[in-house]
Order: structure tokens, then sequence, then C-alpha cells
């Protein structure tokens, strides 16, 4: 959660004007939800002119599909910063999908600490149209890498373990904001590894 002070922080950042904008829509609009947060406000934690603001993204709207992708972006790295770390040490397939789990519950502790933004944005854009449309492509694709990963650890069914991991995340990112994440982080971590551990193809696993 970005503090009172840290938001007070981003006009004289040294950010440009584009980034200053995007880093209080940000932290705005994860705090204190999208419709909620007007434009007047943003520019001024920016510290930039309305027209400056418009001049970068065009309206609200396009700002907000810049911190919905932003979000992503954010996700995508935990993904890559996984892969990296087990290219540089050899880890095996398995070990990978329990670096994905491990950040991911730390994303939980430690970052997305009220709710997920993409659960938390369609809630606010419950009708189709762009918001949603991206919102379905990071759902896709987070499923999607979780199934390849699972896949590589020749996991039975990783459809099936993408599915339920998925489904682990959204209610631990929910669960995280409504019971504690200090409670919520632990046990999310436990349950995705149980849910792989019983997906283990043993006839595989003991050739």
């Amino acid at each position: 959660m970005t503090s009172s002070d840290s938001l007070d922080e981003i006009a004289g950042s040294g950010l440009s004007a584009r980034e200053r904008l995007l880093a209080a829509a940000t932290a705005l609009f994860y705090n204190d939800g999208i419709h909620s947060v007007g434009v007047d406000r943003i520019i001024t934690v920016a510290g930039v002119t309305r027209a400056t603001m418009y001049k970068q993204f065009g309206g609200k709207e396009e700002l907000v599909l810049a911190y919905l992708e932003g979000e992503d972006a954010g996700i995508r790295a935990l993904f890559d910063d996984a892969a990296a770390s087990a290219a540089a040490s050899g880890a095996a397939p398995e070990e990978l999908l329990e670096l994905v789990i491990g950040g991911i519950q730390q994303d939980i502790a430690h970052r997305h600490t009220r709710g997920c933004p993409f659960i938390n944005a369609a809630a606010e854009y419950p009708d189709a149209g762009p918001v949603r449309d991206l919102i379905a492509r990071h759902r896709e694709w987070f499923r999607e890498t979780l199934r390849a990963l699972a896949d590589a650890a020749g996991l039975r069914d990783p459809g099936e373990v993408a599915g339920a991991l998925v489904l682990l995340r959204d209610a631990a990112l929910v669960g995280g904001y409504l019971d504690g994440r200090d409670r919520v982080a632990p046990v999310f971590g436990d349950t995705a590894r149980a849910v792989i551990a019983g997906h283990v193809d043993r006839e595989r696993s003991t050739a």
C-alpha cells in the first residue's frame, strides 16, 4: 500500500510528467478505487497541469488502461525473475514452479495488500469494453503460463493445476485484504504446494 507520505513525494520525484501521472494513478486507483479518484486529484499528486494530463493520456480511461498494463507487467516480471533465477541455478522445471509459488506468496504478503487490482477493476467495470478486454487478456496469459509451467514440470492435468492455482491466488488476494496477509499468504503457499503434490505423475517421477 502506498502511504500518504509517498504520495506527497511523487510530484518532486524527478520522474517525467507521464511517469508521475502513472505513479499517482497507480497508487490512488489501487488504494482508493478507480471511480472514486478524479482527474483533479491525480494531477495534484503528480504535480502537473490538466493540459499535460490530457496530452500524455488523452483521458481517464487511457490512464486506467496504462495503470492495469503496469500491473500486468509487474506480474509478468515476477515470472521472468523466477525464470532467470532458475536458469542461473540450473533448477529443474518443478523448482521453477516452486519459485513462482514463492513469488506469488510474497506478492500477496507485501505488494498487493488490498486485493487483486484486476478483480477490483473488474468490479468497477462490469460491462464489456477496453478495460474488461485487458483484464481478460491478463488472466488468460496468467492461466496459460501456469499451465505451461505445470506441463514442463511433468504434472498430471496441467490445465487443472493452472485453474486451481489461479483460483487460489484470487482467493488469497481477497482474503489477505479481509483477514490479514500474515494469516493468508502462508496458507496460499501450503495449499498451492499441496495441489502440485497431488498432481505429480508418480510413474514419471520414479522412472
